[in-house]
């Protein structure tokens, strides 16, 4: 019997990761008043509910005042022996308040007042879940795909997880550093792929790019050594109890040198098993969009 507790933030796709939990076919129902937990996890448990073997429970602030005794049930549970884990859905607050800016949703304890004060509360309500939850997904920088891809790779293929997502991220110095890096590395040293010609209108995702910029040992070094240190931060990061890592890799425009060497450290740390990634590049196309091409 697998019993999960999804919640975490209001606009961080609690409601979206139980769709996909239930596309799952696990059993899922959303907002189950806290007083009925125990009763559900009882009857789900003994065998009473029928061949059900795999729950999920939405609950979130929407509990309103209940919401802090359900720290009871979950000790009732563990005294009981009903196992449990806990799905904390979370995001940066400034996408929090940007997705209620663009769904004109209102924050459930904001009222008539400003969001990020709702978030606040918010978050200071939810601090003992997610201080004890299994999981802590980031779903700041996730798309769709990435979280149903996370989900299953917990709840479905059971693989070990812990709750560390990196991004790496490819950008143009001109357009400014990404405000949420928490690692930045310049490529600007390495040779430029725009002043040979028939490359300016390629990009790192390109064979021709790619290989001439891997094609000098500069690049090459500086990809074992950037390696190097992410592999000895990963740990240090998971003990702390990061969930988000985002590594900003830039060059002049985003588009050449930042590309390749995002592209390089994306392929030298995707067989991991120990932390989710994504890559993401954030002018591509930037030049292009510009210059009306």
């Amino acid at each position: 019997m697998r019993f999960v507790i999804v919640t975490g933030m209001s606009g961080a796709g609690k409601s979206t990761a139980l769709k996909m939990l239930e596309d799952a076919e696990y059993f899922c129902v959303d907002n189950l008043p806290i007083p009925l937990v125990e009763k559900f996890a009882q009857l789900t448990a003994d065998g009473t509910s029928g061949e059900i073997q795999k729950v999920a429970v939405g609950i979130d602030i929407r509990s309103g005042q209940a919401l802090p005794d359900l720290q009871n049930v979950l000790e009732w549970m563990s005294i009981n022996g009903i196992c449990y884990e806990i799905l904390f859905l979370d995001a940066s607050d400034d996408v929090l308040v940007k997705r209620y800016k663009e769904t004109r949703r209102t924050h459930p304890l904001a009222g008539l007042g400003r969001v990020d004060e709702g978030i606040r509360k918010e978050r200071k309500a939810l601090e003992f879940l997610k201080k004890d939850a299994d999981y802590i997904l980031d779903t700041s920088q996730l798309l769709t795909r990435e979280l149903k891809a996370e989900l299953d790779k917990i709840f479905v293929q059971d693989q070990k997880f812990k709750n560390l997502m990196i991004t790496v991220l490819s950008f143009g110095f001109k357009y400014g550093i990404p405000a949420d890096s928490d690692l930045v590395f310049d490529v600007r040293f390495l040779p430029n792929p725009y002043y040979v010609e028939g490359m300016r209108p390629l990009s790192g995702n390109d064979a021709p790019v790619r290989d001439y910029v891997m094609g000098f040992e500069t690049a090459q070094v500086f990809a074992e050594k950037l390696e190097d240190m992410i592999r000895f931060l990963i740990p240090n990061y998971i003990s702390e109890g990061k969930h988000q890592l985002i590594i900003s890799i830039g060059c002049t425009g985003g588009k050449h040198r930042s590309v390749t060497l995002a592209n390089e450290l994306y392929r030298r740390l995707s067989n991991a098993k120990d932390y989710g990634i994504r890559i993401e590049h954030r002018d591509l196309e930037k030049d292009a969009i510009r210059k009306g091409i």
